[in-house]
């Protein structure tokens, strides 16, 4: 519970106060709720579960009653009309956060074990401008990019690989820059976030 608080805290500080923030852990016995009908193997419905449970508990903290997000095609999260949202997890926690889309246009938050980036992601993961980050710093820049495309995705919609993206990270800050177009961002748009490292995890998230 504790690290589950941890990182509460320190998601609702990096994200605006219009953000509603939720977290549970992915190892819990969560029950199925209605119209969020799902399948797979045991340990994947277990993160699925875990992950919504923490979207009602993030619903809640902006006033919202709890309401089924199912998964889509893409299995990426269908939101209830009216709202945005992402969620992340790891095999210890899991995060949600959801917001009324006025002003935010877009919301991405993701967690990763702090880890090194194993050599052989480097290449997928890196651009020749990131190379120079050692293992530690290559996973945080993974992070980023990842809450960056899940911040953008509800607006493009569009599957892109991680070098469309790049990244510069500073002291508890990060940009992630488009290095092609991709509608409705051009090349050269610059997604800002913010990164923390809690309970084991950096934690980074980016607002539109």
């Amino acid at each position: 519970m504790a690290d589950l608080k941890a990182l509460s805290v320190a998601a609702r500080d990096l994200l605006p106060a219009a953000v509603g923030v939720g977290v549970s852990d992915p190892q819990g016995d969560h029950p199925p709720f209605p119209g969020e009908e799902a399948s797979g193997l045991p340990q994947r419905l277990a993160e699925f579960r875990a992950g919504r449970v923490a979207v009602r508990e993030a619903m809640a903290m902006i006033g919202l009653p709890p309401l089924p997000v199912p998964m889509g095609e893409d299995r990426a999260p269908v939101w209830p009309r009216g709202l945005i949202g992402s969620i992340s997890h790891s095999a210890q926690l899991c995060l949600a956060a959801v917001a009324v889309p006025s002003p935010l246009r877009g919301l991405g938050v993701d967690l990763e074990p702090a880890l090194p980036l194993e050599d052989d992601l480097r290449a997928a993961v890196l651009r020749p401008e990131e190379e120079h980050y050692d293992p530690h710093r290559a996973k945080l820049v993974f992070a980023a990019k990842e809450a960056a495309y899940k911040a953008q995705y509800g607006l493009s919609r569009t599957l892109f690989d991680f070098h469309v993206l790049s990244v510069d990270l500073q002291p508890g800050s990060f940009t992630a820059t488009f290095q092609e177009e991709i509608t409705p961002f051009r090349g050269g748009h610059i997604l800002h976030g913010r990164w923390a490292e809690v309970a084991g995890h950096f934690l980074c998230t980016v607002t539109l």
